[in-house]
């Protein structure tokens, strides 16, 4: 099936141990304008190709997140990432167009979730973790990503300024397609 209306599309990014997972639940949770899709639900190891940006799997997400949206709400995604890896595969034509949003904190506490929290060891998974934590931190503004500093914040306040984003961006959405559908009806 070909999407054929276009949505926009949410991206909620972010490093490992940053809150991503019980933010997402969270919004879950309270969903009624907007759904709310876990990237790892779909997670496989032929999908681990980082030489070419993850190419095979943001196609496939972005495939996935075009037919949801064809029940007229909005997709928020949640994964990790940087824009380029959306804005490339085939599938992103099917929105209108990408928000993206990220979780960011300290980089002393992004560690020490991971080993407290988390109970990650793998010193590699760690310091992947915190060179892309750090990346958003010095480009996410520059990149267009809204960035929310979750380090002295809990999951649940990182969620109510999503889900504000989310309808501030999204009532606008409906206002432009209202007035455009207007605009069409004086036209006839």
């Amino acid at each position: 099936m070909t999407p054929t209306r276009k949505m926009d599309l949410f991206l909620l990014i972010g490093a490992s141990g940053v809150g991503k997972s019980t933010t997402a639940e969270i919004l879950f949770q309270r969903e009624e304008d907007y759904l709310v899709m876990e990237s790892d639900l779909l997670w496989d190891e032929r999908f681990n190709t980082p030489e070419n940006g993850y190419a095979p799997y943001r196609e496939l997400w972005l495939t996935v997140c075009a037919n949801i949206s064809q029940i007229g709400k909005p997709v928020l995604l949640c994964g990790c990432g940087v824009p380029e890896q959306f804005e490339r595969p085939e599938a992103r034509k099917y929105f209108n167009r990408l928000h993206y949003l990220a979780l960011v904190c300290a980089p002393e506490e992004l560690e020490r979730r991971m080993r407290e929290g988390r109970g990650i060891a793998d010193a590699n998974w760690i310091q992947s973790s915190l060179t892309y934590n750090q990346w958003l931190l010095d480009n996410g503004e520059r990149a267009g990503i809204c960035l929310i500093d979750t380090t002295r914040q809990t999951p649940a306040q990182a969620a109510e300024k999503i889900h504000h984003y989310l309808e501030q961006q999204t009532g606008a959405v409906r206002c432009a397609q209202a007035e455009g559908q207007k605009r069409e009806e004086n036209a006839r």
